[in-house]
Order: structure tokens, then C-alpha cells, then sequence
């Protein structure tokens, strides 16, 4: 078996999965280029190519939230486990297809609650 579509972590053994959160290169919406940060696997890692769906973690909170995003509090007991270092929002409407290299480190995982409550906004969002 050929080790090119791994989903190994750098930081760990196990595989990726959704509901991890991982440190990875998202597209710009409005410019070529690519930002480092937070982003929450949606999918299982897919393809040849090893590509998976994220959405968008960010520390800029907005003043009015949108009926799409999510607070996460890492100083709080349910996101603890995230490793996030400080409060933000789980923009669920930013969403990227990115490979697997493009994200190098786990940082955490978001409460299974919580992704499935994700999960459920992203399907009334899409009309599924």
C-alpha cells in the first residue's frame, strides 16, 4: 500500500477524522492565497488526492453573529479538548476543499455534541 494518502497526524498516530480540528492552509474568499489557521474536518479524508471538507475557524469574533457560526470558548469545560487558545467562531458557510498535506498539525477535537450540532446547521444551511 503506497503511504501518499496517509491521514496520519505529525503530532499523533491515530487517522484524521471529522470533528478534528486541524491547523491548515484555507483559501482567501476574496484574493489568491492562502491563510494558516484553525479549521474543523467535516468529511473523511477522500480521493487520490487525499482531500478533505473544512470550515473555517477564526478568532475575529463578529459583533452579530450569523444564524451559520458557532462560539467556541476553550476556556470552557464542553471545548476544552479543541485546543484553541482563545475564544472564536465556527464559520460554518466558509467552507474549502483542501488536501491533506495542507494541514500539518492536529490541534484538537471539538465535543462530539458540538460537531453534531455543526453537522445539523451545515444540513439546514445547505437544504439538505
Amino acid at each position: 500500500m503506497c503511504g501518499r494518502t496517509s491521514t496520519t497526524s505529525p503530532t499523533g498516530s491515530r487517522p484524521m477524522k471529522p470533528g478534528d480540528i486541524f491547523l491548515g492552509s484555507f483559501p482567501f474568499g476574496d484574493a489568491p492565497g492562502m491563510k494558516v489557521r484553525p479549521v474543523l474536518i467535516l468529511s473523511p479524508v477522500t480521493g487520490p488526492a487525499a482531500e478533505v471538507l473544512v470550515a473555517y475557524v477564526s478568532s475575529v469574533i463578529p459583533e452579530h453573529l450569523l444564524p451559520t457560526d458557532i462560539e467556541i470558548d476553550p476556556l470552557s469545560d464542553v471545548d476544552r479538548d479543541t485546543g484553541l487558545k482563545t475564544r472564536s467562531v465556527l464559520r460554518m458557510h466558509k467552507l474549502a476543499t483542501i488536501h491533506r498535506k495542507s494541514l500539518p498539525r492536529l490541534l484538537g477535537r471539538l465535543p462530539t455534541a458540538r460537531f453534531a450540532d455543526a453537522r445539523a446547521l451545515l444540513r439546514t444551511w445547505l437544504t439538505l
